[in-house]
């Protein structure tokens, strides 16, 4: 019987002490396989057929890990992208909330427009600072500068009390914090990070209704029938969040199948207290070193400030981190072990 280690050790072997997956998340061997795979297909001229359907596979795996729909799920490239759908969906003068030096992807897109009414306060006052007149909430699941995490119950209850829309990018979280993608209007994540994925890639949940957003990036795979709307106007648009789709990378979709396999076969549930196991091993470690990180409870990312210059010294012993604004950025997952943690503070205390 496969048991979580015997998974993971059958898909992973890295070379390094990695613990940067809220940069990149590392490849599992299924997924390298099935991207040799898919350049095959295209380097011997055969049929690309079995691509497109791993599009749609990723999309369903997608949907059940966020916990909607399969029809309320678009398929990208970006989240930045997917928050320009939404910022251009919105009137001028409309106010939208946000995070102080949240992830440039989910802010940039309300700023260029030039005539919204964007205002940005620190991550843990965002429920308290929607007000009458906030059109949209947008901000990350967790932070991706130092893993803290907003308060989303909250945040819920203030959106609804005001009549607010939402707006959640779970890419530092998608993977290893169950998402409730219902619980809000719109949401998005790459995955290239905590999905296991290649780059390329990026999901966008809508509501039911669309959410009063206009498909102006779509082209003809947002048609109905795609294969139909090649050429000319889209006659017909797809009835569901497909007709937000942007031009499938198929490469990226044919590997991150096998990555959505792997998550949903070890269970979200089991990654996350894998994940942050290690991650509250690494701040005791830190404690009786005398270090200090950024208060992240429940989150597998842990940032320390004033060690962000040690990330060269770091990389040459084989431990490979972020230096975030001068912090020290570790991000522990499924493939992390205790060693991991432990290699990593016995340098640090040099």
């Amino acid at each position: 019987m496969e048991t979580f280690e015997s998974l993971v050790r059958a898909e992973f072997a890295p070379k390094s002490t990695y613990l940067n997956t809220a940069s990149n998340g590392l490849l599992p061997a299924r997924t390298v396989t099935a991207l040799h795979e898919a350049a095959l297909l295209r380097a011997e001229g055969r049929p690309l057929t079995s691509l497109y359907e791993d599009v749609e596979a990723s999309r369903a795996a997608y949907a059940r890990l966020a916990g909607v729909p399969v029809t309320r799920v678009a398929a990208g490239a970006s989240v930045a992208a997917h928050t320009g759908l939404i910022a251009a969906s919105l009137p001028a003068g409309a106010e939208v909330l946000t995070a102080e030096d949240d992830f440039t992807s989910v802010l940039n897109p309300f700023h260029v427009r030039g005539d919204l009414k964007v205002r940005a306060v620190p991550l843990e006052r965002i429920p308290d600072a929607v007000r009458p007149g906030t059109a949209l909430v947008a901000v990350s699941a967790a932070q991706s500068a130092d893993g803290r995490i907003v308060d989303l119950p909250a945040l819920r209850e203030a959106a609804r009390t005001h009549g607010a829309r939402t707006y959640v990018d779970f890419s530092q979280s998608a993977g290893w914090l169950p998402m409730d993608a219902d619980a809000y209007d719109y949401s998005a994540a790459v995955s290239f990070k905590w999905l296991l994925g290649p780059h390329g890639a990026a999901f966008l949940v809508v509501p039911e209704d669309f959410g009063g957003l206009t498909p102006v990036l779509s082209g003809w795979v947002a048609g109905e029938v795609p294969w139909d709307s090649c050429y000319g106007p889209v006659a017909e648009l797809a009835h569901s969040a497909r007709r937000f789709d942007l031009s499938h990378a198929l490469f990226t979709y044919a590997g991150l199948r096998r990555s959505l396999d792997l998550i949903e076969e070890l269970g979200v549930t089991a990654v996350q207290a894998h994940d942050l196991a290690l991650a509250d091993r690494f701040r005791a470690g830190l404690a009786a070193l005398g270090h200090e990180p950024v208060p992240a409870p429940g989150s597998p990312i842990v940032s320390v400030p004033g060690l962000g210059a040690r990330q060269p010294e770091l990389s040459r012993a084989g431990i490979e981190v972020s230096n975030r604004a001068g912090n020290l950025r570790a991000a522990f997952h499924l493939f992390n072990t205790t060693a991991d943690v432990d290699r990593l503070l016995d340098v640090l205390s040099g």
